[in-house]
């Protein structure tokens, strides 16, 4: 594992979990992270490539601001606002922001739909 992303919460990870494979990590603050939580997310994450991927609401922009001071040289994904959080993001979106952020050669894009794909071709 060489890159680590840090959501909010368990269904962010699971949300990102289906679109990216196994060799990035995916660690939780689960919340507003306490002094404690956040040592342990450091401990955890050494010295990977760190990842910030917060929700674009109040709360989300405060948990951000205390990752970024735990990790400095952390990269930002950002969701777009009006999307309900991560988890609520469509994963076309999230790919594309996975992509911009480089992480496109760990991305398990989906699958095309072999009868969409002939019905492209034939018309």
């Amino acid at each position: 594992m060489e890159y680590a992303i840090v959501v909010e919460g368990k269904n962010d990870r699971s949300k990102l979990r289906r679109i990216l494979n196994e060799e990035v990590g995916i660690y939780c603050t689960y919340g507003t992270p306490g002094t404690d939580q956040l040592e342990k997310l450091r401990k955890e994450i050494g010295e990977l490539a760190v990842y910030i991927f917060t929700d674009n609401d109040s709360s989300g922009k405060r948990i951000r601001g205390m990752l970024r001071d735990l990790f400095p040289d952390a990269e930002h994904i950002y969701t777009r606002r009006g999307y309900a959080g991560v988890e609520h993001t469509p994963d076309e979106y999230l790919i594309q922001q996975l992509e911009k952020a480089g992480l496109d050669a760990h991305i398990v894009y989906p699958a095309t739909d072999p009868a969409s794909r002939w019905m492209k071709d034939e018309f």
